[in-house]
């Protein structure tokens, strides 16, 4: 038994895997080209979520797999950032018959920013909560969720991403108090990037245009 059930755990991983990439593949949501991203590398595809998540039966089978990973009741209420994430989670609570709620950006008098939820939202000390977000890049929406959280006494039980194209680890560290909570993804993604130049980033060198994700023209080309 040892040895069998990690076998099925991965082989069930890999069959999610491969049916999140063909939900993202049929609603255009992996887009190949010369892109500009935030972080001002190059990139050669990147993921549009939003053409995910406009699709509400695509929408609905993905948060149906988280649903199906907490089923046994260890989840009292689904948080997620703002935007896209505010329909996971609230998806994920209508299948699992939980509260759902999410946070939004909040700027400081001193103009620092941070998470916090909405007016009427609340966790209830010792509340478990499942964190779902759309795509991992940076973490950085994770990451400032936990604090939110942490500060009204919930107790994480896991952070969910659908698509993981950071590279990074199975785990995410709070800011605030330092506490690990495990991170997994439906789909995790290896999107190289590049600095931009033709010595570095290969669309460069073939003279491509460069657009920015989401972007409708037609973009520039490299000097």
């Amino acid at each position: 038994m040892t040895t069998i059930k990690p076998t099925l755990e991965v082989a069930a991983e890999a069959a999610v895997g491969e049916r999140t990439e063909a939900l993202f593949r049929a609603s255009s949501a992996l887009r190949e080209g010369h892109f500009q991203l935030k972080s001002g590398r190059h990139g050669d595809a990147y993921v549009e979520k939003f053409a995910v998540l406009s699709d509400p039966a695509a929408t609905s089978e993905l948060c149906a797999f988280w649903a199906a990973r907490y089923a046994n009741g260890a989840v009292d209420v689904v948080a997620g950032p703002t935007t896209g994430c505010v329909i996971l989670a609230f998806d994920t609570g209508r299948q699992l018959g939980t509260r759902a709620i999410f946070a939004e950006e909040v700027r400081d008098a001193d103009g620092t920013t941070h998470r916090a939820f909405r007016r009427g939202f609340r966790i209830e000390p010792g509340e478990r909560v499942l964190l779902v977000d759309d795509i991992l890049t940076t973490g950085g929406s994770i990451l400032a969720m936990l604090p939110a959280v942490e500060a009204q006494g919930g107790e994480i039980v896991g952070c969910e991403v659908l698509v993981d194209r950071s590279g990074g680890g199975a785990a995410v560290e709070s800011p605030q108090t330092g506490r690990s909570y495990p991170l997994r993804a439906l789909w995790r993604l290896e999107l190289p990037t590049y600095e931009p130049g033709p010595d570095t980033c290969p669309r460069c060198a073939a003279r491509e245009p460069v657009v920015a994700p989401g972007s409708t023209g037609t973009g520039v080309a490299p000097a």
